[in-house]
């Protein structure tokens, strides 16, 4: 099979010749850019100066001799910086939300510094906030040639990352302690909030559709729902003022191809909503994290599969960053067997790669996928 057949039958949940494996397609399924530097140095390649795919965490855009080297079966495709993001420095830059952001010494990642909806506002200053210009041409820069490289020099398939709905954006508007006694106590100022930003990333949605939606496979959306224990807000918050919401932008996707994959990023224990999202039209959820509560991979495909394709599953918790390469080829071998019977898996870490994982990990984790896999599957 070629990449492309292989991750479109898995996802398809039909049982592929290998199971596909994704390094970087996503900027949730990459890798911290430390990380990288010294797993190029491990695999004795040359440094080299691959740009970020999300600032704040600091993840890398995969280099084509990496991703070569593991035979990756997918790549991402990934909007242009905004016109209206300020660099103010080496280490701080104000995002197109109109958020500051700020790299510590000593820190791997960007904080957020500012909360720019915090405290007791009104609907007017939701209204008449500085909102991002959601026809910036910026956002679609380069994202045709992406594409025409993939087809012609890779054939993998193609992930067209959209970003978050409105879950981040609100959050990091409001503040975090804002945003959870709004959901609790003031359900109406929160949902203009939710219905302000979702109707901008709709409109960016629609433009990155119309640029390259008929050329990709998969369309990635993403906002984090749960806690390594819980849901972040109540199954019943989440079916009363979030469900729908994110219906509306799924919808836009469907109604562009019913052929598109969705692509569902979120991070956590989400097994109590996992039915809803498929009634919405996720076909897939990333990163699959096995560590968190009611999350275990066996119990979700025996509940969920067939109705809902899984990638990731590889714990970057405990495994990847202190497992000895053995522990690494079971857990491998573990979530193959959970997840991959009768199709419906993409390998992947759990979310990206941190610095302190050692690189002979990250080569076993991909290397060991494509060796046992093969078998398998012709079991």
């Amino acid at each position: 099979m070629t990449h492309r057949e292989r991750v479109l039958k898995a996802i398809n949940h039909e049982e592929p010749d290998l199971v596909p494996i994704d390094l970087g397609s996503t900027d949730n399924s990459s890798i911290v850019k430390e990380a990288y530097d010294e797993l190029r140095n491990y695999l004795g390649m040359d440094p080299t100066n691959s740009g970020l795919i999300n600032r704040n965490m600091r993840v890398v855009d995969v280099d084509d001799d990496v991703l070569d080297y593991f035979q990756t079966d997918v790549r991402g495709v990934f909007p242009g910086v905004r016109s209206s993001v300020v660099h103010i420095d080496e280490n701080s830059f104000k995002d197109e939300w109109g958020i500051v952001w700020i790299k510590r010494p000593g820190v791997y990642y960007f904080e957020q510094s500012t909360f720019p909806l915090s405290g007791d506002i009104s609907q007017s200053d939701i209204i008449n906030y500085k909102w991002p210009n959601p026809d910036d041409s910026n956002v679609i820069k380069g994202l045709e040639e992406q594409v025409i490289k993939i087809r012609d020099s890779f054939d993998c398939a193609i992930v067209l990352n959209s970003g978050s709905m409105f879950i981040h954006k609100s959050q990091f508007l409001r503040g975090f302690q804002d945003w959870y006694l709004d959901c609790g106590m003031n359900v109406k100022r929160i949902e203009i909030l939710f219905d302000t930003i979702l109707d901008i990333r709709i409109r960016m949605l629609k433009k990155l559709l119309s640029e390259v939606g008929e050329e990709v496979d998969i369309v990635e959306v993403g906002d984090d729902l749960g806690t390594q224990t819980s849901l972040q807000v109540s199954p019943d918050f989440f079916r009363k003022s979030i469900k729908p919401r994110f219906e509306k932008y799924f919808n836009v996707i469907r109604q562009f191809s019913p052929d598109l994959k969705i692509l569902f990023h979120s991070c956590g224990s989400i097994e109590p909503i996992l039915g809803d999202l498929i009634d919405i039209g996720v076909d897939i959820i990333n990163p699959v994290q096995v560590s968190a509560e009611n999350m275990d991979s066996a119990y979700l495909k025996e509940k969920y599969g067939g109705r809902l394709a899984f990638w990731g599953a590889i714990d970057t918790q405990h495994v990847l960053p202190y497992g000895s390469p053995d522990v690494v080829k079971r857990e491998v071998e573990r979530r193959i067997r959970d997840l991959g019977k009768g199709g419906g898996y993409v390998l992947a870490a759990v979310h990206n790669i941190q610095p302190g994982v050692p690189p002979k990990n990250i080569v076993t984790m991909c290397k060991h996928a494509k060796m046992f896999s093969k078998n398998f599957y012709k079991e």
